[in-house]
């Protein structure tokens, strides 16, 4: 059974950096693709980024340049690097296997809030 975890999240300022982890157990990471998703109060879970098992990478336009998604097939663990952070930004964030859609059950997800 896959089993996600996220953690890294916390409240910051604007302008601020953060980076999430996703540790998976259950799977090999290093044969999928990977993505991070968030939900924000009210509004549905979107895709923010995500790379598949060779490297390609892919963004939601309002975290192009200045969000990174990377991976550590190693460690069986997806990161999310967050610079210059907003306050649009405050949501759940949610890590999942998949590059385009979510390919697995989703874990409890990390809060991230953003103070203007």
């Amino acid at each position: 059974q896959v089993h996600l975890v996220e953690s890294g999240g916390g409240l910051v300022q604007t302008g601020e950096s953060l980076r999430l982890s996703c540790a998976g157990s259950g799977i090999v990471f290093d044969r999928n693709s990977l993505a991070w998703y968030r939900q924000a109060p009210e509004k549905v879970r979107e895709l923010v980024a995500s790379i598949s098992s060779d490297g390609r990478t892919n963004y939601v336009d309002s975290v192009k340049g200045r969000f990174t998604i990377s991976r550590d097939d190693a460690k069986n663990t997806v990161y999310l690097h967050m610079n210059s952070l907003k306050p649009e930004d405050t949501a759940v964030y949610y890590c999942n296997l998949g590059f385009s859609r979510p390919m697995s059950g989703w874990g409890q997800g990390t809060q991230v809030t953003v103070s203007s």
